[in-house]
């Protein structure tokens, strides 16, 4: 149940998804992560299937297929969804977000908690705008927030210069030496290499890098203003998944979050990392979620 599907919405945007799993099953939304973009969710489809769960997968604005809005904010995310569910003729539902999806996931909670039964986070961004300091940051979120607040002219330039080299795709003989260069958690570098995995992870990543540098850069611009609410504002069931060898955001980062949501249920798993949690760990993730 693949192919690129179109909701049609004001002035001639589009919101583009793509389904996976069961057509028929219970209906969760995925959350891509940054930069990703809709294919991310091919990570769910074997285990979907099984367990009969419809997985829809929407591009936020300006990512890969969907139409590019400059000035959109996080709170703009939940009419767009509600645009997308209301199109399926699906009543209420659930969402699972993957890392940069998180924040996605939560303003949706809190904007139509009626309709939202649950929401499964694997990896989630936490509010940057709330930060002391960079501690516990993969060391790259470190550097963007620093451009960001210090020098945010430069950020246009640096992601168009980016782009060409984020948006080739390495041939599958290079690909060992590629995940040598990221200096990888080992638990994230071995679950990488299967081939499945790599394409859902970095073939979504170059759709969003082929579509707008500018896309992008809007959506990676979001995490760093302030979302608009309260973590405690999510009071729909959350559950909370989180490697200890994370290094993308400390686990520290995500227990101190954990404490804060009115209902969470959170699993800090050991010896899996920011990648090998959600690529090791779905089927589990999505059984969870069916089931609350």
């Amino acid at each position: 149940m693949h192919g690129q599907n179109i909701v049609q919405l004001h002035d001639g945007a589009v919101l583009v998804f793509e389904e996976y799993g069961d057509p028929d099953g219970v209906p969760v939304i995925f959350c891509h992560g940054w930069p990703s973009s809709r294919t991310m969710a091919q990570l769910t489809d074997e285990p979907a299937r099984s367990l009969g769960i419809r997985i829809i997968s929407p591009d936020r604005p300006g990512i890969s297929g969907s139409t590019m809005h400059v000035d959109r904010k996080l709170s703009d995310w939940p009419s767009l969804l509600v645009r997308l569910v209301d199109d399926l003729e699906i009543g209420d539902f659930r969402i699972l977000a993957i890392s940069g999806g998180a924040p996605y996931a939560y303003a949706t909670a809190v904007a139509i908690p009626e309709r939202v039964r649950a929401i499964a986070i694997a990896g989630g961004v936490i509010p940057f705008a709330e930060l002391k300091d960079f501690k516990g940051l993969l060391p790259l979120y470190r550097w963007m927030l620093a451009f960001y607040r210090n020098r945010p002219h430069l950020l246009r330039p640096l992601f168009r210069l980016a782009q060409p080299f984020l948006s080739f795709r390495a041939p599958i003989r290079l690909r060992p030496l590629l995940l040598k260069m990221l200096l990888l958690r080992p638990c994230d570098a071995a679950s990488l290499r299967d081939d499945a995995a790599f394409e859902a992870i970095f073939e979504s990543q170059r759709r969003a890098w082929r579509g707008s540098a500018e896309g992008v850069m809007i959506d990676a611009q979001i995490y760093a203003q302030p979302w608009g609410f309260a973590i405690e504002d999510v009071r729909v069931p959350v559950r909370l998944w989180h490697g200890i060898e994370d290094r993308a955001f400390a686990v520290r980062l995500a227990e101190e979050i954990a404490n804060r949501f009115p209902n969470c249920k959170a699993r800090f798993i050991q010896n899996e990392g920011h990648y090998s949690l959600p690529i090791r760990h779905m089927r589990e993730i999505l059984e969870d979620l069916i089931a609350v």
